[in-house]
């Protein structure tokens, strides 16, 4: 049975999220169409200027990202903290960067309203703004429509462009969330696209490696960029909010799994361990399968099963899918 987007999330549980939209059919949001020799790789930079422009303007940052030839791949982080500390004004500024400012809230904006009952009127709605702007569900509506009303300009076409809505994976614990990463970071190393992470463009690796700088030349000139969330280890400002893993550490992980994911290069693996793998308790024939597989088995949660049981409780089910193997694996 389908069930709302808003019954998957539960920040009581987790801020964290990975989510995935595949395009309808043969229908390509990226690459080059092997039947009809059209290519869309132009749609990529589409996908990266909008992903960058909404992380601007909702409360949610971006932890990784993957843009594929029929699919795309986010993780991203409710940041609370971000939207509790935004005025009303500052709301309404974000909100109507994305749709038109109704008559009675652009009056309040001005001071214009004579009423206090049209005040609270406007209060509500400026409310229910609020509540969108941490919303995953509203950040992929904003996405996915935006990418699919662009595509189908472009193919002269009208109809469905996904597939169907969008599939949310909540991420209960730090395992989680860097098994998660990295599988989506490799995603292009896993398909044959690119040899190295380095040369992965449109991931979030390779911003991470080369920054945002690498895409300037690409970049629309009214597009807003907005920085991934960043790794925290190590870092003196205990409210700042992140990644709780050193950077380095992460490339360094990242970049020897994906050596490994490439097992047709014979002599590309390193020898050494990665220390990551050390710090998460993960033996590293198990999280190569892990980096490997974290998606193809698709499950509605990740984490131990005392986590999925709470995260259960808290959406309202009897269970969670989810314990399976990849459980096992990561607790």
């Amino acid at each position: 049975m389908t069930q709302s987007r808003d019954s998957l999330i539960s920040i009581a549980d987790t801020p964290y999220y990975h989510c995935i939209s595949r395009c309808v059919r043969r229908a390509f949001l990226c690459g080059e169409d092997k039947y009809s020799g059209q290519s869309f790789e132009h749609r990529r930079q589409w996908m990266v200027d909008r992903i960058r422009f909404l992380s601007s303007i909702f409360a949610i940052d971006v932890c990784a990202y993957a843009v594929m030839s029929n699919h795309y791949h986010l993780v991203l982080h409710i940041n609370e903290q971000e939207i509790d500390t935004c005025s009303d004004l500052d709301i309404c500024q974000r909100w109507c960067l994305l749709y038109s400012c109704p008559v009675l809230v652009s009056r309040w904006q001005a001071c214009e309203l004579t009423s206090e009952a049209e005040r609270n009127a406007a209060l509500v709605v400026i409310a229910e703004w609020r509540r969108r702007l941490a919303d995953i569900s509203w950040f992929m509506r904003c996405l996915n429509e935006f990418i699919a009303r662009k595509a189908n300009k472009e193919d002269n076409c009208k109809g469905r462009f996904w597939e169907g809505r969008f599939k949310s994976q909540a991420l209960l614990d730090e395992k989680a969330l860097l098994t998660c990463m990295a599988y989506v970071d490799l995603n292009p190393v896993r398909a044959k696209m690119a040899e190295t992470v380095e040369a992965s463009e449109y991931t979030s690796i390779f911003e991470r490696i080369h920054g945002i700088s690498s895409f300037e030349d690409k970049v629309e000139p009214d597009s807003v960029s907005k920085p991934l969330l960043g790794f925290v280890a190590g870092e003196c400002d205990e409210q700042l909010q992140g990644i709780p893993y050193a950077l380095l550490d992460y490339l360094e992980l990242v970049d020897w799994t994906g050596r490994a994911v490439r097992n047709d290069k014979s002599g590309a693996v390193s020898e050494q361990r990665p220390s990551l793998l050390s710090v998460l308790g993960i033996e590293s024939d198990t999280w190569i399968e892990l980096a490997s597989s974290f998606g193809k088995d698709y499950h509605g949660a990740v984490g131990s099963v005392e986590e999925l049981a709470l995260f259960a409780e808290h959406t309202g089910k009897r269970w969670i899918s989810g314990k399976t193997k990849l459980q096992r694996m990561l607790h």
